[in-house]
């Protein structure tokens, strides 16, 4: 272990300030404690950062190993009467136990208290360098299984060896893996993205909750994303975040300043109802005389071709001419007012004569209604915030612009599959032996750490490369594209190939 990886994971634990909080709570004795909490968590961050599993004997070896001078600096080598003394695994084992004892409920049930999930953010946040904290207020959150040590054997009592675990589901994205289930816990990560618009920014975890499996990991996260003051921007999510009920998700995060790309879940997606006459469509309302073929849109295929794809573009924006467009940002009470779109000069209809005066590349309403609704006769509607909650979002669903910022949705993806990666930190089952909430929370936000101090040095290294090759007059590297043939355009050339 270098010295300054020493001190790298020293002034993590120091920005955290966890520390001396955890050792306000901790309980004195006669016999001070040889092992301090600081040096604890030091001793699991070197654990990780030299990519040993998470197990206590890792972490004792760990610190163990480290110089004469920063074994003493640490305490852990100390004077005693009879002599030099080294720390002893019982040693941290005792001071792991007095820690999670004091971050956990009296009452174990899988959720976190406020003092443990004040105690990972601190230390996921302190693994973010000061320059990159401001640098986007954008995140893509992910959830993720985590599973415990526990047998899957019932005891005499009816519980399991890790009695705060719960049965998940999880999907296998790889080839020839399945659905299946697990016992143990949903951790969920919001990791930062660029802006739209913006420059690349190192993908970093900001955030992180985690529990049992029979809690919902939605409304944990979102809580914690509004309680821990972290500015919002955008929140890019996919449909099991989108699918949620509103008060769960997109209420909460909207109140707190966030907007919202997303993908819709297949039952939200199509005709929602109608609002003074306006059809509600995939977060939009519509004018009622919207030729119903338009909102036969389905999700792009990832095959699809250029002309396939222009073509999709070009009815998505004919859809937009008939949606109504926003007169008014959206006030303290969720409110916002939006008008017809002949009113707004999208579209040519015989209810608003001024309208029909625009040239005729716009669309033209053949057929208005008979008995015009309240969306048609007045210039402008009130939209409360009840009205599209769930699906509202940023852009237009499947429009360019919402394909391109929910693109940045893949990093949450890589955070979960960089801590699960075999050749870094592999949190599988039996990476951390120790079982309940708060060890393996602790372990994680620990293995988290790791993973952003890496992820920071990748980036770093990778710009300084580009500002390398673009004074040498070279493009920037970029990644080469591995899919060079599809399934569908084998299959379609080899239907032209004799027999």
């Amino acid at each position: 272990m270098s010295a300054a990886d020493l001190g790298r994971v020293e002034a993590v634990v120091d920005a955290s300030g966890v520390a001396p909080c955890i050792e306000a709570l901790l309980a004195t004795g006669v016999r001070p404690r040889q092992l301090c909490v600081r040096t604890l968590l030091v001793g699991m961050l070197l654990c990780l950062l030299t990519h040993r599993p998470a197990h206590l004997t890792r972490a004792h070896a760990a610190l163990v190993s480290l110089e004469e001078a920063d074994r003493r600096r640490l305490g852990v080598t100390v004077e005693w009467r009879r002599g030099l003394h080294t720390l002893t695994y019982r040693q941290v084992e005792r001071t792991f136990s007095l820690v999670t004892g004091v971050l956990s409920k009296d009452h174990p049930d899988g959720a976190p208290t406020e003092v443990l999930q004040e105690t990972l953010d601190a230390l996921v946040e302190a693994s973010v360098e000061e320059r990159f904290k401001d640098v986007s207020r954008a995140l893509a959150v992910d959830w993720t299984d985590v599973e415990s040590f526990s047998t899957r054997r019932t005891k005499p009592d009816g519980h399991y060896a890790d009695k705060e675990a719960g049965w998940g589901h999880r999907k296998g994205g790889g080839p020839g893996e399945k659905d299946e289930l697990f016992l143990g816990y949903y951790c969920s990560l919001s990791t930062m993205v660029a802006d739209e618009g913006k420059e690349a920014v190192p993908e970093l975890v900001r955030h992180m909750t985690m529990a049992s499996c029979d809690h919902d990991p939605v409304p944990l996260q979102v809580g914690a994303l509004v309680h821990a003051g972290i500015p919002l921007g955008d929140v890019v999510a996919d449909s099991g975040y989108a699918h949620r009920v509103p008060e769960h998700f997109a209420l909460p995060l909207r109140a707190a300043g966030a907007a919202l790309v997303m993908d819709l879940h297949p039952h939200d997606r199509g005709t929602q109802g109608t609002h003074h006459g306006a059809i509600a469509f995939n977060g939009n309302l519509y004018c009622p005389a919207t030729p119903k073929g338009l909102f036969d849109l389905a999700p792009l295929g990832r095959g699809a071709s250029k002309e396939e794809t222009a073509a999709y573009d070009k009815k998505v924006a004919e859809l937009a001419r008939f949606k109504l467009g926003r007169v008014s940002a959206t006030d303290a009470d969720g409110f916002h007012r939006v008008a017809c779109p002949a009113v707004m000069g999208k579209l040519r209809c015989p209810l608003r004569p001024a309208s029909m005066t625009a040239s005729f590349d716009r669309p033209e309403v053949l057929s208005p209604p008979a008995e015009p609704p309240t969306c048609c006769a007045s210039q402008t509607i009130t939209v409360p915030p009840t009205v599209n909650a769930k699906t509202a979002q940023k852009h237009d669903y499947l429009s360019r612009a919402w394909r391109r910022s929910f693109a940045r949705r893949t990093a949450a993806e890589r955070s979960n599959a960089r801590v699960k990666d075999p050749a870094t930190i592999d949190v599988d089952r039996g990476w951390c032996r120790v079982m309940g909430l708060v060890p393996m929370s602790l372990f994680v936000a620990c293995a988290l750490v790791v993973r952003n101090l890496a992820v920071a040095d990748a980036f770093e290294q990778r710009r300084a490369d580009d500002e390398r090759r673009l004074a040498a007059g070279l493009p920037r590297r970029t990644r080469r594209r591995k899919r060079h043939m599809t399934l569908a355009q084998l299959a379609g050339a080899t239907t032209s190939t004799p027999p």
